[in-house]
């Protein structure tokens, strides 16, 4: 399902303000789990699986963007709660029914 150059360009400059937001959230939650105060090990492994399991959200949402699969990865960013309303308004009026579609399946 491709997406018109005018969206696409949206969307671009979208992705690159949600995976700024998503990398903020990650290291946040990553700073947290880092305060040890005796368990050290308990501690790495904790920022471990951390890592791993939002590497995984985070190649879902961003990894590979292409104009053939744009909607998936704008599915998967509205998913994670990354892109305001209003940001999402940017988009053209073809674009918007399969947003608010994203969004009722998301429960967004």
């Amino acid at each position: 399902m491709d997406i018109h150059e005018s969206d696409w360009r949206v969307f671009r400059r979208l992705h690159s303000i949600a995976l700024e937001r998503f990398c903020k959230r990650v290291l946040e939650e990553v700073r947290e789990a880092a305060e040890c105060k005796t368990d050290y090990h308990d501690c790495y492994r904790k920022v471990y699986r951390l890592i791993r399991d939002h590497d995984k959200r985070m190649a879902a949402a961003f990894d590979d963007p292409r104009r053939s699969n744009a909607f998936l990865l704008l599915a998967n960013i509205i998913g994670e709660g990354l892109l305001s309303a209003e940001e999402l308004k940017q988009f053209g009026q073809e674009a918007q029914p399969r947003i608010k579609m994203i969004q009722e399946l998301r429960g967004a």
